[in-house]
């Protein structure tokens, strides 16, 4: 839930609150009103909890950033480095990708150079690479992924899968909201009741000439034929009786 969200459902509040002065005795727009009424204050809740969360996150990485204060090297994502690769013990040339981890033990995602694998190590397993250091010609075959990388990627691969239908679900929803608000904007329409945003034409159809013929759009009979008025004759008739 964001603030968009909010404004959203404040507008709706509001012309469904100039409906109802119009008509007061509708309970499908009192049932509506109330539970708009709900969901702004759920959403009101929502985005407070929100803030006070970033808040917090903001401290702590503030508090961190000032205890993490030593002599060792500062390691940060895009730096070069020799690693230990789990699979065989050996050092290679990698670039750090990501730091995380708490200031006491911090944990680095590295990419190794000429293979593309990722590995999480700690700080024992990276180190400089020496002056002048020349890194060796990677061999043209792809190094078989370790178990441990191919559950990464597998790992990877799901979660970007729960975002995808995170986003669909969020879409979905926004959807059915959408809907729901349309359809109720064209019940109050058809009853006479005008909410701002929505447009509506009426079934009565009016010529611009004023000798032309009024009729029902979308009735599938023809307009209504001007029947033509003559005067009224009166006629004398004689009395029967005289």
């Amino acid at each position: 839930m964001s603030k968009a969200d909010l404004e959203t459902y404040q507008v709706q509040l509001s012309q469904v609150d100039t409906a109802l002065e119009a008509d007061p005795s509708n309970a499908e727009l009192a049932s509506l009103r109330s539970e708009l009424k709900e969901l702004i204050a759920l959403t009101q809740t929502a985005i407070a909890q929100q803030e006070a969360a970033a808040s917090s996150s903001k401290a702590e990485a503030s508090r961190k950033a000032a205890a993490s204060s030593s002599t060792a090297k500062v390691w940060g994502a895009g730096d070069d480095c020799l690693a230990r690769y789990s699979g065989d013990g050996q050092w290679y040339p990698a670039r750090i990708a990501s730091v995380g981890g708490s200031a006491d033990n911090r944990v680095y995602s590295v990419v190794f150079k000429g293979y593309n694998s990722t590995e999480l190590l700690n700080s024992s397993q990276i180190k400089a690479m020496p002056a002048g250091y020349q890194a060796p010609v990677p061999p043209s075959h792809k190094r078989k992924l370790s178990k441990a990388e191919e559950e990464e990627r597998e790992k990877k691969k799901k979660k970007n899968e729960k975002k995808l239908e995170v986003k669909a679900a969020k879409a979905k929803e926004q959807m059915a909201k959408q809907q729901t608000w349309q359809k109720f904007a064209k019940k109050s329409e058809k009853k006479g009741i005008h909410i701002a945003g929505v447009s509506g034409t009426s079934i009565f159809k009016t010529p611009e000439n004023p000798l032309g013929r009024v009729g029902v759009t979308g009735s599938g009979k023809g307009m209504t034929e001007v029947a033509p008025r003559g005067k009224h004759k009166f006629e004398l008739t004689e009395d029967a009786n005289p």
